[in-house]
């Protein structure tokens, strides 16, 4: 999809015409702002810049959310009044304002509900990662795109960063050969992790649980970065540090009400959080409120609030996993939520060498190790070689405005050439390895990616 198309009634070229499902923090800042040539704080800046050739090429037609009251304050930070409709509306949507391009930016569980939706009505799709809560959402996705005109991409930023897109220039060169096996350690820290577990991502009926919303962006990475198919899955996993049982919880009989100022200061997670000056000591009786300050009535209402000790939480928050590749390569991946540092260690062996890196940010002021700089090529018969890594510009280590460009303007030779954009496919495989993970850890068996896609991801 470029970023201009051809007005279905007239025939004549016209800007792209693009609808939001989902008016979260992601669609705010990669899709909705940029379409309108405003930055983050809802500002149109003078200067010539990436986000006015976005608005010069696309438009925001119309924004479909639960919740009117945010879009409301949308309109009043951005100074526009692009059109709403509620969930149900998404048809009289299409009628009035007839989107090309359907972006969905909701919640994982529902991005099934308005892709399927769009592809009925022969629209295309770009769909924020997790592509779907669930494999069994991603076949009925499969299915509708196979019976539409419409396409599905999903947005996969990290294989849009310097450093992903580096190594793949050095996979691709034959760096180290055929790539027999992968290692990858992530760490999520205490402010980042717990995050996760006050919000609704903490629910496996709306997130499909961390596995998917989360790893589907690390298992996507590897995937790419070999070039190869996974087949097999087993894994273990477990709540370790959030929920009733936690070990960080405070005392339970001071803590019956977890909404007392005690209680709370008590909470080494809270204090973290507090540090950072994010949650307020009155956070439960606000509106809880995200980019350009925009609130979250319906979804966090005031005066209820979600605890990480809750009896609600039945994900985990600690995996390790081995993964076997069609061409025999295998990947061990483990990550916890409730790290000491932020960031993760990969290593890429193969037949003629091995390559190194890290991303490692220490939130307490120290920043990034000095080593998150590098890549590290260990041929198999000659002396180590160190490769810089440029930083990026933009979120996501410089990831947005690549990923922006090649879904709203069209992919750039670069991403051709390194085949970065992520189709459903792609995407479907990343969702069944996350599903594979969970239901793994739940069952204690291997669990084929054919076996929960039905086949459909085959080549």
């Amino acid at each position: 999809m470029s970023g201009t198309t051809a007005d279905r009634r007239t025939g004549r070229t016209r800007r792209t015409r693009y609808a939001l499902c989902g008016l979260s923090n992601r669609g705010l800042s990669l899709f909705a702002l940029p379409l309108l040539g405003l930055d983050a704080t809802g500002t149109r800046r003078a200067e010539p810049s990436e986000l006015t050739e976005v608005s010069e090429h696309g438009e925001l037609v119309a924004i479909l959310d639960v919740d009117a009251e945010r879009v409301r304050a949308f309109g009043d930070l951005t100074s526009t009044n692009v059109p709403y409709y509620a969930p149900a509306e998404f048809d009289r949507m299409v009628d009035e304002v007839d989107p090309d391009v359907v972006l969905v930016t909701s919640p994982d569980a529902t991005h099934a509900i308005y892709a399927i939706a769009a592809l009925r009505r022969d629209r295309d799709v770009i769909t924020e990662k997790p592509m779907a809560a669930s494999c069994a959402q991603v076949r009925e996705m499969l299915a509708a795109e196979r019976a539409s005109r419409g396409s599905i991409r999903v947005a996969h930023n990290l294989r849009y960063t310097e450093r992903n897109r580096q190594l793949k220039r050095m996979l691709l060169d034959g760096a180290v050969g055929r790539v027999t096996s992968v290692e990858l350690t992530w760490s999520v820290d205490t402010y980042h992790g717990s995050s996760y577990f006050h919000r609704w991502n903490r629910e496996r009926r709306i997130s499909g649980g961390l596995s998917i919303h989360k790893a589907c962006h690390h298992f996507d990475m590897v995937n790419w970065l070999v070039g190869d198919v996974p087949q097999q899955v087993f894994a273990y996993g477990a709540l370790n540090y959030y929920g009733p049982n936690s070990p960080h919880r405070p005392d339970p009989d001071s803590a019956a009400d977890p909404d007392l100022v005690g209680p709370r200061r008590g909470c080494p997670y809270h204090q973290r959080w507090l540090a950072d000056g994010d949650v307020p000591e009155d956070d439960h009786l606000k509106p809880r409120t995200g980019l350009g300050g925009l609130p979250y009535t319906v979804q966090y209402p005031p005066g209820t609030r979600n605890w990480i000790y809750d009896e609600a939480i039945d994900i985990e928050d600690t995996y390790s996993a081995v993964v076997r590749y069609r061409s025999g390569a295998s990947l061990s991946y483990s990550v916890l939520f409730s790290g000491g540092w932020e960031g993760y260690r990969l290593a890429i062996n193969g037949t003629h060498g091995r390559l190194e890196t890290c991303s490692i940010d220490f939130r307490d002021g120290k920043g990034e190790t000095p080593e998150s700089g590098q890549i590290v090529h260990y041929p198999m018969f000659e002396p180590a070689r160190r490769h810089d890594v440029a930083g990026g510009e933009g979120g996501h280590g410089g990831a947005d405005p690549l990923i922006r460009h090649d879904l709203l303007l069209g992919p750039s030779k670069e991403s051709l050439d390194l085949r970065i954009p992520a189709d459903s496919r792609e995407g479907a495989l990343a969702v069944a390895m996350g599903e594979a993970v969970w239901r793994s850890v739940a069952d204690n068996r291997p669990y084929l990616i054919d076996e929960l896609l039905d086949e459909t991801a085959r080549t």
